[in-house]
Parts: C-alpha cells; structure tokens; sequence
C-alpha cells in the first residue's frame, strides 16, 4: 500500500469518526434520562423490541436525508431543499417547523444546561452564579465556541461525548450490582406505544446532516459510516441503560420517580442508597445537554445563513451565532421553568414532521418526480417511503393521543 492511499485511509477514518461522535452526540441528550421511566411500563423486552425498531427507523430517514443531502451544492440546508423539490409553500412549512422545533430544543437546553453550569462552577470556584448572569454566561461561553466554527464544535463535541461516554460507564458500573433477573421477566406489550414519542426524539440527529456534508466535503461512505455508526451507539447506550434502570428499580419506585418528575438516577439512587450515582448523574445530564445543543446550534446556524443568504463565515457568522442564541436567552430569563414547556412542545410533533415525513416526500420528489440519480439508495423503493411515512403518521397520531390524555 502506497504512502498516498494510507494518507487517505487516515483521513476518512478521521471523518468517520468526527461524524459519528457529532451524530452520536446530538442524539444522546439528558431525555436519555427520562426513556427507562416510560419504557418500564411495558417492561424490559417489549422496550428492548421497540427501542431497536425506532432505531432502525430513525436510521432510514437519516439516510433519506443524506440521499437529498447529496443532491444539493455544498452549504444548502432543509429551506434549499424543500424550495427545490416542494416549492415555496413547502419551503415556508419546513422552515416554519425547523424554527419552531430548533428553537423550542435551544430553550430547553438553556433553561437546563445553564443551571448546572453555574452549580459546577459555584461549586469549584466557590463563584455564586444564577439567574440571568448564568444564562448569560452560559450562552456566551457556548456562543463564542459556535462562533468559531466547525472544527472547534467538533473538537468540543469529541472531548465532551468521550466523558458522557466514560460518565455513562461510570453509572452502569455503580448500578449492575442491584440489578435482579425477576424484574426483567414483567411484560405488558400493551402499554409499548406509550414510549415510542419520547424514543423517537431521543434519536433525533437529522439536522446535523446538511451541515455534516459540508463538513466533510460530501464523502458519501464517510458520511453513511457516520450514521450508521453514530445511530448504533445511542441504541446500544440506550437498551444497557433500560436494563440498568428496570432490572435494578422495582415498578414501584419507577412509577414514583415517573409521577414526581425525577429523573432515573433518582430512582436508582432512591434503590442503592449510593447518592454518588445522582451527582454522576448530574455529570452525565450537562454532557449529554452540551453535545445535544452543539449540534443543534451547528445546524440552526447554517439553516439562518441559507434561509436569509448570509455568508456563515467571519463576522456574518457572529450575527447567526447572535440569532441563535439570544431568543432562547430571552425566554429563559421571562421563564426560567420552561425546560419541560419547551422540550413538550417540541415533542413527536416537530420530530416526526421533520425527521420523518419530509425526508419521505423530499426524496420521492427527487427520484420519481426529478427522476435524479442516486448512490446511497434504501432498498426497497416506494414501498419503504410508503412504510416510513405511515410510521411517521402513526408517532403523531399518538402524540396527539398523549397531550389529549
């Protein structure tokens, strides 16, 4: 093997693995938290069976996604694409959601990423942040590092998803000991749709994508890899942290922590008696929200730069950077309690519409309408577009089922 081709072995291991951790750690978010105290209601093997289907659904219309990525110029993002292939009344409805749904998860972040910011901060520097001047400092901080651009997002990203990752261990590692084999037998397969919203916002990455292919200069088995890889580490963290919390956690105690808000560290704190695995818990709750709103910020940067044609480098990216993040600081600071408004509303709603039934549509519109060629094709044809998009259908029909509930 000649010095060249390792050269460029080298490099797409290195885009490879920049993507999948940036997709990884948008995916992974502090709602990580909250799925075994849903999914416990069905048990763990009907929660194991519908955490493996949403993964390989959200894995198909990511690739969609790339399929229409790939049919773009370099830097487009959902409003070039939907302009594209669905018009300006189509434009207008993906861009409208991709604000409200990007906007709402920016909020939530904020309302819970500044807080424990200011509490690891006050608690090493003996500082006394809260408030606005948290709010403030956390957007400044976070701001300026978007600001830089997307090598320093992904070296970011890459040191805070390598210690969510260890922290996560860490928890796992605390809790098997507690874990009993009779909880696991408990199935009620009934009660397994109640969980799919929140699971199939936990695998929410899509945004990334147009701005990835930028990134990685639209090498498209780099970017397959990275999603196919980048998807697969939340699903793995995601079935080992169900079995953690419903093997080791009587139903009881989850419906407890369920009914009063908690997270599942609480209930599995509640079990052991080991109050380090709550402030672990609370590590791994700012890693997972930091690496979320990186990606989310990445990607609304590049979206405001398409939607009003503004240059996303130097001091043009500095006024993106602004229009990202100082709406939610405003929000955050009317009220402060929004975190769980912020993250309901954004919900299956935004998720299934944007991550679900626009790529559907998109990419019909680009091979059987456009009639455009393709080297990163699903199998299956119309009859997987036609399966995904009643999928897609169905996770609204039952967010509307649980705000009506």
């Amino acid at each position: 093997m000649s010095q060249g081709e390792v050269s460029v072995g080298r490099q797409s291991l290195s885009r490879v693995t920049s993507g999948t951790l940036m997709i990884a750690g948008t995916a992974i978010g502090a709602g990580m938290l909250g799925i075994p105290l849903l999914t416990a209601q069905a048990g763990f093997w009907p929660s194991l069976f519908i955490t493996a289907l949403v993964w390989v659904f959200m894995l198909c219309t990511g690739l969609l996604f790339l399929e229409v990525s790939l049919w773009m110029p370099a830097g487009s993002n959902i409003l070039s694409m939907a302009q594209r292939f669905l018009g300006r009344k189509g434009k207008f409805a993906a861009g409208g959601m991709f604000i409200f749904l990007y906007y709402c998860l920016m909020i939530a972040y904020f309302a819970a990423g500044a807080p424990l910011t200011a509490d690891f901060l006050n608690a090493t520097f003996g500082l006394h942040l809260s408030g606005v001047t948290s709010y403030a400092l956390f957007g400044l901080v976070f701001g300026a590092i978007v600001a830089l651009g997307a090598k320093a997002i992904d070296r970011v990203n890459m040191f805070l998803t390598i210690a969510m990752v260890v922290d996560y261990f860490v928890m796992v590692w605390m809790g098997c000991g507690d874990v009993e084999f009779s909880n696991l037998t408990f199935n009620k397969w009934s009660a397994v749709a109640l969980s799919i919203p929140i699971l199939f916002s936990a695998f929410g990455y899509h945004n990334m994508i147009p701005s990835l292919c930028s990134y990685l200069k639209g090498e498209r088995k780099s970017l397959q890899w990275s999603i196919i890889l980048g998807t697969t580490i939340p699903f793995l963290f995601y079935l080992v942290w169900q079995w953690l919390i419903i093997g080791a956690v009587p139903a009881g105690a989850i419906a407890a922590a369920r009914e009063a808000g908690l997270p599942a560290t609480s209930a599995l704190q509640s079990v052991s008696g080991n109050s380090s695995i709550f402030l672990v818990g609370q590590y791994f709750a700012f890693f997972a929200i930091i690496t979320s709103m990186l990606g989310v910020a990445f990607s609304l940067v590049d979206f405001l730069g398409d939607g009003l044609k503004v240059s996303r480098e130097g001091s043009k990216r500095y006024f993106l950077v602004f229009l990202t993040f100082f709406p939610p600081f405003l929000c955050v600071v009317i009220d402060p309690n929004i975190f769980d408004k912020a993250l309901g509303i954004a919900g299956g709603f935004g998720e299934a519409f944007l991550n679900g039934l626009l790529p559907v549509v998109l990419v019909w519109m680009g091979r059987y309408a456009v009639k455009l060629p393709s080297e990163c094709r699903l199998p299956g044809g119309r009859l997987t577009l036609f399966l995904i998009l009643i999928g897609s259908l169905f996770v609204i029909g039952l967010e509307f089922f649980s705000l009506l509930s």
